[in-house]
């Protein structure tokens, strides 16, 4: 399709010599993430984003990671959206090989995307191409105290997303729909360590449309990430395959007064 990004160079950027890595250590966890998301229409062509994440492991039973974001965004045409804001991210320690010791690891970002609309048939098909600049909390190798220095690092991310609804032509109020998204993230730049290919999320579900404006979702979601430094015991690179569920609750308010 020759509306698709150059995705594919991406995914060979990701893999390129995963032929010649040295043995992994895997890290299996299980997950439970509630995410929150909205879209505030401010004026015809504005938007206002929220979101917050709660992000566990063990289903429920543990700390994974926080996130909270706020944006603005722009519809420049009926195919096009670009939108920028900040994150504010949180990363507790977890897993076999944590990334993570002691008190929980701060990060900040400002990011910047493009969003692209589609439609086939009854498929609606939404692709988001995003760029991060991000500032990593180091704390003392304890993990304990202030944070020590904060490490830049760059990142890009494509999303193919799509939405089939299951009856009719269209997804309408008080009907059910099959949603699916897949992300892949590489991170470039300086302080970037092993994981040049940072993770990758593919996820699916069924979802239930209130109101035009209201929706929930209740997701699979499979997460493969890498980490950026080896385990320091083996010195071998380690990878974390994560499979658990994921809620999406989408709540869009008007600020505009219209109906």
């Amino acid at each position: 399709m020759r509306r698709l990004p150059l995705v594919v160079g991406l995914f060979l950027v990701a893999t390129a010599g995963f032929g010649q890595a040295p043995p992994r250590l895997l890290d299996h966890n299980t997950l439970g993430w509630v995410v929150y998301s909205g879209d505030h229409q401010l004026s015809e062509k504005w938007t206002l984003h929220t979101e917050y994440q709660l992000r566990r492991v063990k289903l429920l039973g543990a700390q994974q990671q926080h996130l909270a974001r706020l944006g603005i965004g722009r519809q420049l045409t009926d195919r096009v959206t670009v939108s920028g804001g900040y994150t504010y991210f949180q990363t507790h320690e977890y897993g076999r090989y944590p990334t993570v010791t002691g008190r929980p690891q701060p990060e900040h970002r400002l990011y910047q995307d493009v969003t692209l609309t589609d439609a086939l048939g009854c498929l609606q098909l939404e692709q988001r191409l995003r760029l991060e600049q991000r500032w990593l909390g180091q704390r003392a190798e304890e993990g304990a105290g202030d944070v020590q220095q904060w490490d830049y690092q760059h990142r890009i991310r494509y999303q193919l997303a799509g939405s089939f609804p299951l009856q009719g032509p269209t997804i309408d109020d008080g009907e059910w729909y099959l949603n699916a998204f897949d992300e892949l993230f590489i991170s470039f730049g300086r302080n970037v360590g092993n994981n040049v290919f940072n993770q990758n999320r593919l996820s699916g579900g069924l979802g239930y449309q209130f109101s035009g404006n209201a929706k929930v979702e209740l997701n699979y979601l499979n997460q493969v990430t890498q980490h950026a430094t080896p385990d320091p015991a083996s010195g071998q690179p380690v990878f974390e395959i994560n499979n658990g569920f994921r809620v999406n609750i989408l709540y869009d308010l008007d600020f505009t007064g219209g109906p």
